[in-house]
């Protein structure tokens, strides 16, 4: 599994891998507080802090974050990521996922899906795909299983973090 920036382009919408240039866009649509009922806020301030994260998870390889761009307005909507890479198992979730309120039940969710799950299985090969939610998160819940996702269980609070591989 080679984890390296990528455009994943839909008949709408486009992932792009996340990058310092989308900060400022990214940081403007990040401030509806609609967003964060069900994750860590990155909001304000925060949103600094999730965005370096997520740049130094690209970094050591144990994320590859998107962020996504609607085709029609060429405007950014949201971002999505790959994370918990596992090379060895060629396994990976998807997840930290979040839109702009407007786009909520449209197309987007399932098209970005689609890209990530047809470029995870096509390209990197991976054996397994995850996706964790929230379990209060009926709405998200309900989109994963749309996808034909099956519900395997429900966890306990986990934060997922970025650390460093254990070797």
């Amino acid at each position: 599994m080679d984890i390296k920036p990528q455009i994943l382009r839909g008949s709408r919408i486009q992932l792009e891998s996340l990058n310092e240039t989308h900060k400022d866009e990214l940081y403007h649509i990040a401030q509806d507080e609609k967003i964060w009922s069900y994750t860590i806020k990155a909001s304000g301030d925060r949103f600094y802090r999730w965005f370096d994260k997520a740049i130094k998870c690209f970094e050591q390889q144990q994320h590859l974050p998107f962020i996504v761009r609607q085709l029609s307005d060429n405007r950014i909507i949201g971002s999505t990521r790959y994370y918990d890479i596992s090379v060895e198992n060629r396994r990976l979730a998807i997840g930290y996922t979040w839109y702009v309120p407007e786009v909520w039940g449209t197309y987007v969710n399932p098209e970005s899906k689609l890209l990530l799950l047809g470029f995870a299985f096509d390209e990197l090969k991976t054996n397994r795909v995850e996706f964790m939610t929230d379990s209060r998160n009926v709405r998200s819940r309900a989109a994963i299983k749309k996808l034909g996702a099956i519900e395997e269980g429900i966890l306990s609070l986990k934060n997922i973090l970025c650390k460093r591989p254990s070797h």
